[in-house]
């Protein structure tokens, strides 16, 4: 891919930013919603965002039924199941420990890999980094001292999210990277596909649990039309003009950008031992990522 001289910095910073934000407004979310409410509002309000911009743009939507399946089941892997646990997850945790445990998606992306899509091979180094990932893990959620801080079942429910995640890129590129639709198109069809299948459970479930407030209006706004929308598209633009590798780069921003709101406006505990585990996911990211190089060097 050739790279565009176009400045690709500001978008860059501004998805970290807006991506880091999510787990502070999934908080907010949730003071007025269920766990399916915000997965739900987020992909009814990111999928109107991005159908708007489809149609301004006059981006053509796929129009085969084998496409749009594969975007149903990327849309559950991305978007329906993940923004479920989440939230789920942060109604037991702090959102500083959400931030953190989503960079663990390349140590579930290389796990998956190895497993269930052999064609996409792991090196040592990778393996090393998944190695690390799960002692990063261990003391990111404080597992050496028994969880003394967090539900079990809310890392769990996080944990579970990375792996859909982890699941979704190889899935991608074995199946959506064939697709000749624009990336656009795909990411509307994927967000509004999320929506459309988590609808029949907000109608059963119910979306809300009490009265929406200004946090829960706002969070939601911003989870939606930025974070589920205008983020994918900022996403595309920074891989056309930067390139995929420099672009993927935005995960080692967001848990900065979600530590640092957590703790600033939810006044989330941060200790010394987030601090280390923290980092160690991040260099497992950096080693799954072939960022990094041990033993497979060149």
């Amino acid at each position: 891919m050739k790279k565009s001289s176009e400045p690709w910095l500001p978008g860059f910073i501004a998805l970290g930013i807006v991506w880091g934000s999510s787990f502070l407004f999934i908080k907010w979310g949730l003071e007025s919603l269920t766990s399916i409410g915000v997965a739900f509002g987020r992909g009814l309000i990111g999928g109107t965002t991005l159908l708007i911009y489809s149609a301004v743009t006059k981006t053509k939507l796929p129009n085969k039924f084998g496409d749009w399946l594969h975007l149903a089941v990327l849309a559950l892997l991305l978007n329906a199941i993940p923004g479920y646990l989440f939230a789920f997850g942060e109604q037991r945790v702090s959102s500083v420990m959400a931030g953190l445990l989503n960079a663990t998606t390349p140590l579930m992306t290389g796990i998956v890999i190895s497993f269930a899509f052999k064609e996409q091979r792991i090196n040592r180094d990778q393996s090393l980094g998944i190695l690390l990932g799960f002692v990063g893990i261990a003391s990111l959620t404080g597992a050496f001292s028994g969880l003394s801080r967090n539900s079990t079942t809310g890392v769990i429910a996080l944990l579970g999210a990375t792996l859909c995640y982890g699941v979704s890129f190889p899935y991608s590129k074995r199946y959506i990277g064939k697709m000749s639709y624009s990336s656009t198109a795909l990411a509307t069809t994927q967000v509004c596909s999320s929506a459309i299948l988590l609808s029949p459970f907000a109608l059963i479930i119910g979306a809300r649990h009490a009265p929406l407030n200004s946090h829960a209006i706002w969070g939601m706004l911003l989870l939606g039309a930025m974070g589920t929308g205008v983020a994918y598209i900022w996403n595309f633009r920074n891989v056309r003009i930067a390139g995929s590798a420099v672009a993927s780069t935005v995960t080692y921003i967001t848990p900065v950008v979600a530590t640092i709101l957590g703790v600033w406006f939810l006044g989330e505990p941060f200790g010394a031992h987030q601090i280390l585990g923290g980092l160690l996911v991040l260099l497992s990211a950096a080693l799954v990522q072939k960022r990094i190089h041990i033993f497979n060097r060149g």
